[in-house]
């Protein structure tokens, strides 16, 4: 079989993957809204508590692999970027950052950080920068037991006119989250990934930070 070959059978795998991933789905979908009927009839019967609780389990369930899949379908697409210029990086990392307070800091940007601008595609750098700071807050280091600290977003201009973006403070991670499949989080910081070689950049693990670096010149 010749390359060119190869190249079209792996091509006609991937959409044939990324349509089953669909259908799985739509049925998920389904479940779903037969959990909520019979959610609605627990209710109106006055079934107990653990019984709703367990309704409840099960359609935040199908929610969670619903958005899974929905995401591994996205990642099986084309990323289409729709770049602008004039996108401040530092200033939707704050916003960004600002949607994760909570009880406590939970991320934060270093002040020293530098304000950089690039062509980028707004929507979808945006939806990377949210999920990496997710799966930043889920992976925070702790010291010597003690609960832990905030993770810590610095933004750096480096000599070949790039964006180096890290999130530092995280525990150490056995395996390269932006290139693995195996939970929620990688799944999206895979595409995080994905989106981000698009525009020319990429996302690694480096001990423990997240490095993304991204460039600020076509």
């Amino acid at each position: 079989m010749s390359r060119t070959e190869d190249r079209e059978t792996l091509e006609d795998v991937g959409r044939a993957s990324i349509q089953i991933v669909h259908d799985l789905k739509n049925q998920l979908n389904g479940l779903k809204l037969y959990a909520t009927f019979l959610r609605r009839r627990l209710e109106k019967s006055e079934r107990p508590e653990d019984e709703q609780e367990t309704i409840a389990k099960l359609m935040a369930g199908l929610d969670r692999a619903a958005s899974d899949l929905a995401t591994i379908v996205e990642y099986g697409r084309q990323i289409e970027l729709k770049k602008q210029p004039g996108f401040e990086v530092q200033k939707v990392l704050r916003t960004v950052c600002s949607t994760f307070d909570g009880p406590g800091t939970q991320i934060v940007v270093d002040p020293s950080s530098d304000s950089v601008q690039g062509t980028f595609d707004p929507l979808k750098l945006t939806d990377a920068f949210k999920w990496i700071c997710a799966a930043a807050i889920k992976n925070r280091g702790t010291e010597n037991g003690a609960e832990a600290g905030p993770v810590s977003v610095k933004i750096a201009a480096d000599e070949t006119r790039a964006a180096i973006i890290e999130w530092s403070g995280l525990r150490k991670i056995e395996h390269d989250p932006f290139h693995s499949f195996i939970g929620s989080d990688e799944i999206r910081l895979a595409l995080a990934a994905k989106i981000i070689e698009a525009h020319g950049g990429s996302a690694k693990l480096a001990e423990d930070r997240f490095v993304v670096q991204l460039p600020l010149s076509d």
